[in-house]
């Protein structure tokens, strides 16, 4: 399941997160990859000791428990600290594959993420550089993805998947990955849908008795699917 979410930054948070990772340290993006991925990875990527990093990650963060679109489709249990990203003079990132396990610091040592589903959080306008498309391969072939800034994409972390070429600009992301409590893809849309059912109706019918009903089987499939 492919899901384009709006309005996770304000175009305001979105401008002072740009500027602030103008003035953040920068490291080289293979450094951080496997030795796989390594070889067709060439981007930068903002220092996560560096503290104004860090400040923008927490806010990365608030902002998705903020969001209630973000909330019903990921069921998240675990968030790997976001990251972010810069492309820019031709740099790409060819198809790869995610790890499907995750370590990061937290306090008192170190936690796993297992990585069920993959996010960017587009940080710059489309208008502002050529090329840079999150491309995913998905079951109807390669989807090209490039998203207003503030705006975020949330795929599986299986799926094969890059970043196409920037041509011209500079193109700045988040990207982090959720570990859900429900990690079957095909059960969490099923929940996804019938939620987006569930409000709708709510939306269009209040009072029907038949939307309790609903509330209650999601509610069973959620308790009978999770891991917490």
């Amino acid at each position: 399941m492919l899901v384009h979410i709006t309005g996770v930054f304000t175009p305001e948070q979105a401008t002072a997160c740009r500027a602030a990772l103008g003035r953040a340290r920068w490291i080289d993006g293979k450094t951080t990859a496997g030795p796989a991925a390594a070889r067709v990875k060439q981007n930068a990527e903002a220092d996560l000791t560096d503290p104004e990093v860090r400040k923008w990650s927490d806010a990365v963060r608030h902002a998705l428990a903020a969001s209630k679109a973000f909330m019903a489709t990921a069921l998240p249990a675990r968030i790997c600290p976001p990251s972010f990203n810069r492309y820019g003079g031709g740099q790409t990132y060819g198809v790869h594959n995610d790890a499907a396990l995750f370590e990061f610091a937290q306090a008192g040592g170190s936690a796993w993420v297992r990585s069920d589903l993959a996010a960017t959080l587009f940080l710059n306008a489309p208008e502002a550089y050529d090329g840079g498309e999150l491309v995913i391969e998905d079951t109807f072939g390669p989807r090209r993805i490039k998203l207003a800034a503030g705006d975020m994409v949330l795929y599986p972390a299986s799926s094969q998947h890059g970043v196409a070429p920037v041509t011209r600009g500079e193109r700045l992301a988040s990207f982090f990955w959720i570990q859900s409590m429900v990690r079957d893809d095909a059960r969490r849309e099923l929940l996804y849908r019938l939620d987006g059912a569930i409000r709708r109706l709510h939306q269009t019918a209040a009072g029907n008795p038949a939307a309790p009903d609903l509330l209650g089987i999601y509610h069973n499939l959620l308790r009978m699917w999770s891991e917490t």
